[in-house]
């Protein structure tokens, strides 16, 4: 395998990481308003993901970084073509960082409903945004010769891509409800998993009418055809959905979640494989399109890079684990007592 093949492989590793992560926290957000009935409900919601919010972002920073150091077209096309959606994402996402620091300054009810809408806001945006903008990629985008999108924010907003938000809003929603419920004990808890199992069907249906629909909008079932053996993709993800099923119903909440992250990831490499080695396929010419070959920056600067990855990439996971490790107790009312809980 080539260097430009390895890094959009690990373009698409930091977007799926990035999926993962901080997925639970967009799903945790959404629900803010539905799952938090009294103010402890609120608090321990966002207690759950408080400690974590910030470094699950980082990996957000990550694919951004690989994307301009490994594929500067890509970065310049994509940052143009889809400005607006990438600015809303931006900007929802500063407003929901904002929130956790905010919402507790002032003692006051009408204060906190404010930053509570701006922490679902700021959650159901982003994952809306990344599932809209990842399904047009699939299916491919208006971009001439010159790399000029022929479009705007209301292009993208079509049956397709509109499903692919869906599809992303309902694997947070359940990979939310997941870490809530290892996080939280007592009501919130049964009314967290109460909400996992009904979600879960609507996100299986979703995951079906996008395959189906994918096979009619796009052409990412060409490399899965040519190479069958790829299919097994698929079969994870569908293994993941059944996995996060089962292990929900028998109470075992961390293979639940980790069944989840299956999916979520099987889901990012079923795109990713499609596309390769496009990376911004354009619907008006195919020669027009960005791959991992016409977009890439030199071979000396990707070998470069990759040798960081391979020293600095372990200890990042490292920390990431033990930060994890760390905060892995439940949220109790009584830890809303410490001074440094949100």
């Amino acid at each position: 395998m080539d260097l430009q093949a390895i890094w959009f492989f690990l373009w698409g590793l930091c977007w799926a990481v990035f999926f993962i992560t901080d997925g639970f926290d967009f799903g945790i957000g959404t629900l803010l308003p539905v799952l938090g009935k009294t103010e402890s409900d609120r608090r321990i919601m966002i207690n759950a993901m408080g400690p974590l919010w910030d470094g699950n972002e980082v990996w957000l920073l990550t694919a951004g970084g690989v994307t301009f150091a490994a594929f500067p077209l890509v970065y310049a096309v994509m940052f143009s073509s889809l400005y607006t959606a990438l600015m809303l994402l931006l900007f929802a996402l500063i407003l929901r960082g904002v929130s956790f620091e905010f919402r507790g300054k002032v003692a006051n009810e009408s204060w906190k409903k404010v930053w509570d809408t701006c922490i679902f806001l700021g959650s159901f945006l982003p994952a809306l945004l990344l599932g809209v903008a990842f399904a047009n990629i699939f299916k491919g985008l208006p971009i001439d010769a010159d790399g000029v999108f022929r479009g705007n924010l209301f292009t993208l907003l079509n049956p397709y891509g509109l499903l692919g938000g869906v599809l992303f809003v309902l694997l947070f929603l359940v990979h939310g409800t997941l870490w809530l419920a290892i996080k939280s004990e007592g009501d919130l808890h049964d009314r967290t998993v109460a909400m996992s199992q009904k979600l879960w069907p609507a996100l299986l249906a979703a995951a079906v009418l996008f395959l189906i629909a994918t096979a009619y909008f796009t052409p990412l079932y060409n490399n899965y055809l040519a190479h069958p053996a790829l299919f097994i993709v698929l079969l994870l993800a569908v293994a993941g959905l059944l996995g996060t099923f089962r292990f929900t119903r028998i109470q075992a909440y961390f293979k639940a979640w980790f069944s989840s992250a299956l999916t979520i990831i099987a889901c990012t490499f079923f795109g990713i494989i499609g596309l390769f080695p496009n990376m911004l396929p354009s619907n008006m010419d195919p020669s027009f399109s960005l791959t991992a070959r016409n977009a890439s920056s030199s071979p000396l600067t990707l070998k470069i890079m990759l040798i960081v990855v391979v020293l600095f990439l372990p200890i990042v996971l490292a920390y990431q684990i033990w930060t994890y490790n760390l905060f892995k107790e439940k949220v109790t009312v009584a830890d809303l007592a410490d001074e440094e809980a949100y």
